[in-house]
């Protein structure tokens, strides 16, 4: 049996763990057994001591994790900076949310809003900031449709498209809307509204697999794979 390397993510992380998974595999002989949601969550799982390798979580929360001294001295690593954004269905009309008034017209117009936990996720957190911003956090409550990251949020948003429902919009980061097929970016929060969140991987403490892990991290991160962060949404 293929032995792996665990790890838990945040779901921005996703797509780009997926596409350099081959590669890890060629150099390692070892399978990737990914867990990714919101940060949180994979923090909680963590500190639960669920079996983990590599953490690919925001720099707050990786520096909290190293300062607890859950992760290995030394081995966090920059992946790169995920902003977060607007989607639609793909094949519907692209939303204008180029500015606050903008995106405020989009989401009281929606139908249905798709987003990611709300007090869990980095994304989802910050959505709640901009309704409250925005002045329409009563106002779009119902139309709410919060899942456990928001990669889950925009699969489930591509399904209720494809049934024919119209009106959806999702927000979520850029990573999970572009690699989730059936939804489009309509564009990134607008100017005071905006997110940037950059996240950063690191070998658990508790690893058997450390070499491994190293390895992984060292391709997550190499600069000769930065068109392939691009491509995933990272910037």
């Amino acid at each position: 049996m293929q032995p792996s390397l665990h790890v838990l993510s945040g779901g921005a992380a996703n797509g780009l763990v997926s596409r350099l998974e081959a590669r890890f595999t060629a150099r390692t002989g070892m399978a990737i057994a990914g867990t990714f949601s919101a940060v949180g969550q994979m923090k909680e799982a963590l500190l639960a001591g669920t079996p983990c390798d590599v953490v690919i979580l925001t720099r707050a929360l990786i520096d909290e994790l190293m300062a607890c001294g859950h992760l290995l001295p030394g081995s966090a690593r920059p992946v790169g900076l995920v902003r977060t954004g607007v989607a639609v269905a793909k094949g519907q009309a692209a939303s204008d949310v180029g500015s606050a008034d903008a995106l405020r017209q989009a989401l009281l117009g929606a139908r249905a809003i798709y987003v990611p936990d709300l007090s869990r996720s980095t994304a989802g957190l910050h959505i709640m900031k901009v309704l409250r911003t925005l002045g329409i956090e009563q106002q779009v409550a119902e139309q709410l449709r919060p899942f456990p990251n928001g990669q889950t949020a925009m699969a489930a948003m591509a399904r209720a498209a494809q049934a024919g429902e119209q009106g959806l919009i999702g927000c979520t980061q850029v990573t999970e809307i572009i690699n989730t097929p059936g939804v489009a970016l309509a564009g990134l929060l607008p100017a005071g509204l905006e997110l940037s969140t950059l996240y950063v991987a690191a070998v658990a403490r508790s690893s058997g697999a450390a070499p491994a892990a190293t390895e992984l991290i060292a391709l997550l991160s190499d600069p000769s794979h930065e068109a392939t962060r691009r491509d995933c949404g990272f910037d």
